[in-house]
């Protein structure tokens, strides 16, 4: 049980309930919290300056470290990707300036950050509106995948079609409500290739 090896931990290293709690921030109140396990599915944002305080590890609280794994499987390592909250998927708009804000995920995804949909331009690709996609930063992408890019100072979510033989780049909504974007000449010398998306979490409705 993961208060109880919080628990066994603390005691391990000789801290008092106030010790610890000072080292977090938080109250006597809150480890109680923690130890009796009244605080469910501990997010990585506490176990890790949980598991800091306690000189472990996250996967050492949880109790991974306990686990023999398979030869044959592949261990998945937690994830804290920032995200970003913009108008990831309609009209490009500035990501927001300052603002820290991290998604968790548990998957061996190969992504440096993530996007918050905002908009139904990318519906065919069933990205809708308040989705997150996850994107590996990379500066170009083949012809059809979908990535962010930079216009000016503004982001968008959009399929990507480069002619290099006309100089001409075509930014595709996954929605016939939207007019292609296209770019040609001295425009490109504005627009950049953030990454490729390469996955998208969705919520149940």
């Amino acid at each position: 049980m993961i208060g109880k090896r919080i628990k066994d931990r603390r005691i391990e290293l000789g801290l008092s309930v106030e010790e610890l709690a000072d080292k977090l921030g938080k109250n006597r109140a809150t480890i109680y919290r923690y130890e009796n396990e009244d605080i469910k599915n501990l997010s990585i944002t506490i176990l890790e300056p949980l598991a800091h305080a306690l000189e472990t590890t996250p996967a050492a609280l949880m109790g991974y470290d306990d686990i023999i794994p398979h030869k044959d499987l592949i261990p998945i390592t937690p994830q804290k990707l920032p995200l970003f909250d913009g108008k990831a998927a309609g009209e490009p708009r500035l990501f927001p300036d300052g603002t820290e804000v991290y998604v968790d995920i548990t998957t061996n995804l190969k992504a440096d950050y993530a996007l918050k949909v905002h908009g139904d331009s990318m519906i065919g690709a069933r990205i809708n509106d308040g989705d997150i996609v996850f994107i590996r930063k990379q500066t170009s992408v083949e012809n059809g995948e979908i990535a962010a890019v930079l216009i000016d100072d503004s982001a968008t979510l959009k399929r990507v079609f480069f002619y290099r033989e006309h100089a001409l780049l075509v930014l595709r909504a996954e929605n016939p409500n939207y007019k292609d974007m296209t770019y040609s000449g001295s425009e490109l010398e504005n627009i950049k290739i953030l990454g490729k998306a390469v996955a998208f979490q969705s919520d149940v409705k």
